[in-house]
Formats: C-alpha cells, sequence, structure tokens
C-alpha cells in the first residue's frame, strides 16, 4: 500500500471520528463554547464528516474528490489553528491541527499536481 494511500485513509477516519464527538460529545460541546464558536460546531463536525466520507468516497469512485475534501480540510484546520493563536492556547496543544493542515495540503497537492504530472 502506497504511504500516500495511508495517509489518506489515516485523514479521513481522523476527520470521521472527530466530526461525530464535535456533534455528539459534551467535552466538544464545552471546547467549541472555550473557542467562542459554539454556533459553530455542529457546522464544523459536519464539514469534518463530509471531508472524511469525500477522501474515502474519492479514493474509491471519483478522484476529484480527495482533491476537493483534502483542500476543503486543510483551509479548516488552517482556521482551527488560527482560532487556537487567538485564543493563546499552548503551541503544543495547537499543533494538531497545524499538522493535520499540513497533512492534507500534502494529499491535495499530491492528488491535484503530482497525479496530473504522471
Amino acid at each position: 500500500m502506497k504511504l500516500l494511500t495511508i495517509i489518506t485513509f489515516f485523514s479521513a477516519l481522523s476527520f470521521l471520528l472527530y466530526g461525530f464527538s464535535c456533534l455528539f460529545s459534551n467535552h466538544m460541546k464545552n471546547e467549541f463554547i472555550r473557542f467562542g464558536l459554539e454556533k459553530r460546531r455542529n457546522l464544523t463536525g459536519v464539514l469534518q464528516i463530509l471531508g472524511g466520507l469525500g477522501l474515502i468516497v474519492g479514493y474509491f469512485c471519483f478522484p476529484i474528490l480527495i482533491s476537493v475534501s483534502s483542500g476543503s480540510l486543510a483551509l479548516l484546520m488552517i482556521l482551527g489553528f488560527g482560532v487556537r493563536i487567538k485564543i493563546k492556547d499552548p503551541l503544543l496543544v495547537s499543533m494538531p491541527s497545524l499538522l493535520y493542515a499540513i497533512l492534507n495540503f500534502y494529499i491535495f497537492f499530491q492528488n491535484t499536481f503530482i497525479s496530473e504530472l504522471s
């Protein structure tokens, strides 16, 4: 199995789990209150679930969905990192959002530009 495939499925599973957590977890409800984004929690959860599903469906059926989903998830995580910085969370706590942004940008870049060159 290629590294890109492993990374894609890792990201998809992570966002599915985190998205459902956003929708149903009291801990995440409290976190979004702390972020000052309580009204955006459900939207964030749905977008993460759609992004995770898009990565999976894109892998098996519609490759363009991988680019759309990974690009969107990268943007979402950059915004999440910005929120963490704005509320002055420690860098160590903020790093996962930045790492997921980088990971999804890598997936986006590989599927959008590199696959076209092959």
